[in-house]
């Protein structure tokens, strides 16, 4: 088996990312099944909720499949939902349903907050396998400064997203409030996340100017000075003539050598 190509590699990486984010229309798919199982909860309890949501989840995934939407991102926001709904129904809970959620965004701000630990800023490991800096050969970006600082700071902005995440709905899911679980997943989910990602965009961007590498300059050339075609006068001789700078070069011809 060989191993693809870094440049094809990146690509293909890139392509995941953004089909995984999913955009505005992803969000709304997203956001069928928890609304529909609040909604069923509300209205018929827990256990049609929890069949509810299943089916939900197979019909978003197949709209997924039918819009040629990678295969992955279905099966996952399908194995996402019917995970949910197997916490809802052992713990007997409609709170259980949002569980799922609580516990990623807790693990994603541990992952990030390790990252800046280690001084190896999640934000700027991704970014620069992605996109590399214009670096001179055999420097890192984490030794950079200027690179460093701002991947610090859209780690950080990231990690409060995800730790903001969590510690709402987790005040939520102490309080049994499921209606306000579901409000709270959507709001701060892709519209909470295009702000920090155009926020770190911009912050990373400005930095990166930085390195932009500047044309060298060259000094304008110095005109020479030649007395006669050929012959580069001595240094010091700035006017034309001979060594002793008389026009006819020293040999001081008389009138009847000419």
């Amino acid at each position: 088996m060989t191993t693809p190509p870094t440049g094809e590699l990146r690509d293909r990486t890139r392509q995941q990312l953004l089909g995984a984010m999913g955009g505005w229309s992803g969000t709304v798919v997203a956001a069928i099944p928890p609304v529909v199982f609040v909604i069923a909860n509300a209205i018929s309890g827990l256990r049609q909720a929890i069949i509810v949501a299943l089916i939900s989840g197979v019909v978003v995934a197949g709209y997924r499949l039918v819009r040629r939407q990678p295969l992955q991102q279905a099966l996952t926001g399908l194995f996402t939902v019917a995970v949910a709904a197997a916490i809802a129904a052992r713990t007997g809970q409609a709170r259980g349903f949002f569980l799922v959620g609580i516990v990623g965004a807790v693990a994603y701000a541990v992952v990030f907050a390790a990252s800046l630990l280690v001084r190896r800023p999640l934000v700027g490991l991704i970014w620069e396998f992605l996109d590399p800096s214009p670096l001179p050969e055999g420097r890192r970006w984490h030794k950079v400064p200027v690179l460093r600082r701002a991947y610090d700071i859209a780690t950080c902005a990231a990690l409060a997203m995800f730790a903001a995440r969590a510690v709402v709905q987790l005040s939520l899911f102490k309080d049994n409030r499921t209606g306000l679980l579901a409000v709270a997943k959507i709001a701060m989910g892709f519209p909470l996340y295009i702000l920090v990602v155009a926020g770190c965009f911009w912050i990373v961007r400005r930095a990166r100017r930085t390195l932009e590498p500047m044309e060298p300059v060259t000094p304008p050339d110095t005109p020479v000075v030649s007395p006669t075609p050929g012959v580069s006068p001595m240094p010091g001789d700035e006017r034309s003539g001979g060594a002793d700078r008389t026009p006819d070069g020293g040999l001081r011809l008389g009138q009847g050598d000419e």
